[in-house]
């Protein structure tokens, strides 16, 4: 009788990988995607299917946790098929797969707004070596990430639900909660508001924009959010529109002002030195990644340290890994101050949680309560 226990021990375990559907009409994509994915331990392809009506069929039967869903299919695209594949299943984790069109980088973030958690920049139809292993490494991290994110692939845990409101994802706060050493803000008025971004950025520098107009008119924003050409003249764009007010890709070697909002351009490093009249500029670089990102938060902030010192307010906003963290020591060091967003609203809690944990935060908030903070500071008002 052990015996026969023992034999059926491996079939009726519990299988604890990450269940992916890619959902591609191109069959080279779909195979390729399909192996890497295969290959990774934690993970397993629950369906490769080649139309969104497919994926909208088929996602209860395939009991997916993530859908890599491509922009462009027939029948039914991707931006159709997304809120189809929502309703069926509130709790699925989409990334939107697209190429590094206007048109894929508008339709990208719309997707975002309407419950895309991610999307992953596709590569052309015949990229070279380093290209491929950077998408096949941005896709799995990803698809890592937020798996483990969506429905509980570890049965015998409790795990909390998923919202998707419009402006962004957020989840509710874990059980065990973290605690902090947090520094004191400041004494100084901030004179400059630095945020730094990754995955669901888009969504949460949407919700943000909109509420924090009285520190605009007192100070510039330099926003570093990791993304690729094209996709980051878009999100300017859509910033300007939610925000009222200008809202552009930075350029080389520009002032710095007052009442206006820079975009790290997607591709390059944003830094900031003093001009020779010692007015703040922005200076755009070409040097290879930092942290595997171009551009990267690091050196916007180190750089930003130098220029306003204790003057400077850095926030740190959801994203994957630890890009950002050395800047922000770099403000703390100078005495300026770093805000944290909290793990309960991230859609991944990686970039804030490696400040906050680094001990360099004066405060860790949820999304909802940033803006107010902000303009408190800017206005002169001590928390």
């Amino acid at each position: 009788m052990s015996n026969v226990l023992a034999a059926a021990k491996p079939s009726i375990a519990v299988d604890r990988r990450i269940r992916v559907m890619i959902v591609d009409d191109a069959i080279v994509a779909r195979r390729l995607l399909a192996r890497w994915i295969a290959a990774e331990p934690d993970m397993m392809v629950a369906a490769c299917l080649c139309t969104g009506r497919q994926a909208v069929d088929k996602v209860e039967e395939c009991d997916p946790d993530v859908v890599v869903l491509d922009v462009d299919m027939p029948e039914l695209d991707g931006i159709a098929a997304l809120p189809l594949l929502l309703r069926k299943r509130r709790d699925l984790v989409v990334i939107m797969a697209s190429t590094l069109t206007r048109r894929s980088a508008e339709v990208s973030l719309r997707a975002l707004a309407l419950g895309a958690a991610d999307y992953v920049p596709k590569p052309e139809a015949a990229p070279d070596a380093a290209t491929s292993a950077a998408f096949q490494r941005e896709l799995i991290d990803k698809i890592r990430h937020l798996g483990r994110r969506g429905r509980p692939i570890h049965p015998e845990k409790t795990a909390a639900a998923i919202s998707r409101p419009v402006a962004f994802m957020e989840r509710t706060p874990p059980t065990v909660g973290e605690s902090f050493k947090l520094r004191p803000f400041a004494p100084s008025i901030p004179r400059a508001l630095l945020i730094g971004a990754s995955t669901g950025g888009p969504q949460a520098l949407t919700s943000l924009v909109g509420q924090i107009g009285a520190t605009m008119e007192r100070a510039p924003v330099l926003i570093t959010q990791h993304m690729p050409p094209t996709f980051t003249t878009v999100l300017a764009e859509h910033l300007t529109r939610v925000c009222g007010r200008s809202v552009r890709e930075a350029e080389h070697e520009e002032p710095v002002v007052a009442g206006s909002i820079y975009v790290a351009p997607g591709g390059r490093h944003m830094r900031v030195r003093r001009g020779r009249d010692g007015a703040p500029t922005i200076m755009l670089g070409d040097d290879p990644p930092i942290n595997f990102c171009k551009p990267s938060v690091d050196p916007m902030l180190s750089t930003a340290a130098d220029v306003w010192g204790a003057a400077g307010l850095a926030l740190i906003l959801t994203g994957m890994g630890a890009d950002g963290a050395r800047g922000a020591a770099d403000i703390a060091a100078a005495g300026g101050s770093v805000i944290a967003q909290d793990e309960a609203s991230s859609v991944v809690w990686g970039m804030p949680r490696a400040v906050a944990q680094a001990g360099l935060c004066s405060a860790v908030l949820p999304l909802s309560q940033v803006a107010a903070r902000i303009n408190r500071l800017f206005a002169g008002d001590r928390p």
